[in-house]
């Protein structure tokens, strides 16, 4: 502890602490005890233990501090400084990378408004002008003033947002057609993809996928990026507008030349982009397998359809030739029917001319239906009429039975009597009248 002797003559000092007034004499009768606080104590200490003068400590403190910054955020925020951008002209700014500046080139459009903060910190404890004159390095300010326009323009949003739109080191060049063939297609689309869609306003922006990816999530994919919505403008890329108020009609001039730039560059845009899908669904083996599956189910289809009328036809063709088949075999029963009517009716008819005979045969077996001695012409020409009119009058089952009756009787009373129960029963009938059969009355 050291002590101080209170009673020396102190100056007073005014309110702005600037300059010492009228000077008084303080007493004390007894000693006070003060103990040394502060950091401007610490650094008094330090300068009397290391023997330093104050440029030396403040040269010596700016290095262990800018060490230390560096040794806190080397693992985040580290990267080397390329010796061109350190000698790069402040009035540059609109050409300069401000990730690079500020050492974030790994994070780029992914950096936080935290990584922002400390990477300007780091960069100004080791590149502030009055660091350097202590380190006994040169006053040069050039490079100082790209980390504060890098800071500056990182810092603000809509800034930051125009930058992003044309920073083409944030780009990642998409494969060529060789390079895709190797089999590394969604690794190296998807990084395309990835980047591109930093300008999207829709978020979340779909992934690529994988082989396995289904038909649907392809296709949303592809729809997602056919019908991209981008918020990219160019306006960071604009010709400075004028700031004198003289000359208004240049003013308008670069302002309208920038908008019709910034259409212009809007349009390659997209039509670069809309190149880029399609180059990708090109080499998309995904779209290649989906149409090779609905090729195949469309040959199903029709192999299935075909397949069937052709089943159809087979049935049809066999139906038609079964109904052909059947009718010629009616045919053939309908000639055989017809042959054996035929002979049935000619059998049946020569039957009835046998039958016609027999009864005939039988009226002359009994004499004519007349007893007592040889009938005259007359009589026979009655007997016959009338055995033709009995024949006439029965059909030729009828006949057939008459006959069998008849066959094998020889006495004329037992013939007439049989022709006799002919007539009555076909009087019965009502085919013969009574007394028709004259010779049979």
């Amino acid at each position: 502890m050291t002590t101080f002797q209170i009673g020396l003559p102190l100056p007073v000092l005014s309110a702005d602490w600037s300059a010492p007034t009228e000077s008084k004499t303080l007493t004390a009768a007894t000693d006070r005890n003060i103990e040394p606080v502060g950091p401007h104590f610490l650094a008094h200490a330090r300068r009397k233990r290391h023997k330093r003068t104050f440029s030396e400590d403040d040269r010596i403190q700016a290095q262990t501090n800018v060490k230390k910054v560096e040794d806190e955020d080397a693992g985040e925020i580290s990267e080397p400084e390329d010796p061109l951008m350190l000698s790069r002209d402040a009035k540059d700014w609109k050409g300069q990378d401000h990730y690079a500046v500020l050492g974030l080139s790994k994070y780029r459009f992914k950096a936080t408004e935290d990584q922002i903060k400390r990477a300007h910190r780091k960069k100004v404890l080791k590149h502030h002008p009055d660091k350097k004159a202590a380190a006994g390095g040169t006053e040069d300010d050039s490079f100082f003033k790209c980390i504060q326009k890098a800071t500056e323009i990182l810092s603000d949003p809509v800034k930051r947002r125009q930058f992003d739109s044309c920073d083409e080191n944030a780009d990642v060049e998409p494969p060529s057609k060789k390079e895709t063939q190797k089999g590394n297609f969604y690794k190296l689309w998807g990084k395309v993809f990835e980047a591109e869609g930093r300008f999207s306003r829709n978020q979340p922006v779909p992934k690529l996928g994988n082989d396995k990816s289904t038909k649907p999530d392809v296709e949303h994919f592809y729809n997602f990026w056919y019908n991209f919505d981008s918020w990219r403008s160019f306006e960071y890329q604009d010709e400075d507008v004028p700031d004198d108020n003289e000359n208004r009609d240049q003013k308008r001039h670069v302002e309208r030349k920038n908008q019709n730039a910034r259409r212009k560059k809007k349009t390659e845009d997209t039509a670069r982009l809309r190149k880029l899908v399609d180059d990708a669904l090109a080499l998309d083996e995904r779209i290649k397998k989906f149409r090779q599956a609905e090729h195949a189910q469309k040959n199903k289809k029709r192999l299935e359809k075909e397949a069937a009328a052709k089943r159809e036809a087979e049935e049809a063709a066999k139906a038609k030739e079964e109904e052909a088949k059947l009718k010629a075999e009616q045919e053939v029963a309908e000639k055989a029917a017809k042959a054996d009517g035929k002979k049935a009716k000619e059998a049946a008819k020569n039957a009835a001319k046998k039958n016609k005979r027999v009864v005939r045969g039988a009226t002359k077996e009994a004499n004519y239906f007349h007893s007592g001695g040889a009938a005259t012409a007359a009589q026979i020409d009655s007997a016959l009429n009338d055995t033709d009119l009995i024949i006439t009058k029965i059909d030729n089952e009828e006949l057939a039975a008459l006959t069998a009756k008849l066959n094998g009787k020889k006495d004329p009373t037992e013939i007439k009597q049989i022709f006799l129960d002919e007539v009555k029963g076909l009087v019965s009938a009502g085919k013969l009248k009574e007394g028709e059969a004259k010779s049979l009355a």
